[in-house]
């Protein structure tokens, strides 16, 4: 079981990194996703766990997960996704400048994803290596593919957020296995015209936290302790207040940086996590859950893939047009955090 360290989870825990984008302005130019055909519902754990479709429901939000089949590889899910983003941008994998892949759940300590799925893409040449900052990755990617555009030593980003977690899952354990689910999510970044694509950041982290989400031996980790069988865990009750406290913080200080409301979001596409997390937070910050982009009871949470696949449904949905501010944020295991605010091209 996880330990808890006594994490401070209040406003003034830890200070917070923002900062406005500057340089060569980048927006996402096209967004694709990958999920699992087989899907568990909260009936099928049912027969396989002390649980119910109401408890989890009621603490959770989630109705069904996506789960690969045995044998699935997280590159092979990657891959589909950044097909799908290329497509809808309009890309060529030999375009590509760069390709990263946000993870928790890689195939093995390495090649790095990227480097397969850019093997399966056909696009030799291009940069490539996984981020790894739990649920927190593809945010975090975002923010180094923006970095590239911005200092003009790449034009056309891959960033991919990709998941196989139901492998790294304890199914006697109600409290992690009936979270999280598979998929991946991908997008597209290229040069935006002044005005538009991403205009403030907020990217952290506060390793006092560590053991607050795990995976494997928490002390010395799975390798060392030689653990064959890792499995996530958490401290749930301390992960809660955290995550309500730091999406309100980092909504704050991007709207802040950019020069805008709080009220003047357009969208907000957080980190599927947790429906209850995703409402407190809504409602401390003043934002209708209209404006709230939330799917987390078909998918669960997938972790780095969970915001690109939440932005991906609004796209196609239409509830993103241009000129609309669109917030990005996430928080994961380390703890770590991370968030933007774009206007979309």
């Amino acid at each position: 079981m996880a330990i808890s360290t006594n994490y401070r989870t209040r406003s003034d825990a830890v200070p917070l990194r923002s900062f406005k984008a500057k340089g060569r302005p980048s927006a996402i130019a096209g967004v694709g996703v990958y999920a699992p055909e087989r899907v568990l519902t909260n009936f099928d754990l049912e027969k396989m766990m002390d649980t119910s479709d109401k408890w989890i429901t009621e603490r959770t939000g989630i109705h069904r997960r996506h789960i690969a089949d045995e044998g699935t590889t997280t590159f092979e899910m990657a891959t589909r996704a950044a097909r799908a983003a290329l497509e809808a941008a309009e890309v060529s994998p030999k375009d590509l400048d760069m390709i990263l892949v946000g993870t928790s759940s890689p195939d093995g300590p390495f090649p790095s994803v990227a480097c397969r799925v850019q093997n399966e893409l056909d696009a030799p040449g291009s940069v490539a290596w996984d981020t790894l900052a739990a649920c927190t990755s593809f945010v975090y990617a975002l923010s180094i593919a923006d970095s590239f555009i911005a200092t003009e030593r790449a034009d056309t980003v891959l960033v991919i957020g990709a998941e196989v977690l139901s492998r790294l899952l304890d199914f006697t354990d109600r409290g992690t296995a009936v979270i999280f689910g598979d998929g991946a999510g991908a997008a597209v970044l290229k040069p935006a015209q002044e005005g538009a694509g991403f205009l403030s950041w907020c990217l952290g982290s506060d390793g006092r936290g560590f053991a607050q989400v795990t995976c494997g031996n928490i002390e010395k980790g799975a390798y060392a302790a030689k653990d064959a069988n890792p499995y996530i865990d958490m401290v749930g009750p301390d992960v809660f207040k955290f995550a309500v406290d730091i999406f309100i913080r980092q909504a704050t200080e991007v709207c802040a940086k950019a020069g805008i409301a709080l009220d003047e979001i357009d969208l907000w596409v957080p980190h599927q996590a947790n429906f209850r997390i995703i409402d407190a937070a809504a409602r401390r910050i003043g934002l209708p859950m209209e404006r709230v982009a939330v799917n987390i009871d078909e998918y669960g949470n997938t972790s780095s893939a969970s915001i690109p696949i939440a932005l991906e449904e609004a796209v196609r949905k239409g509830r993103v047009n241009s000129g609309d501010h669109v917030l990005l944020a996430g928080f994961g295991s380390g703890l770590t955090w991370g968030a933007t605010l774009l206007k979309w091209a």
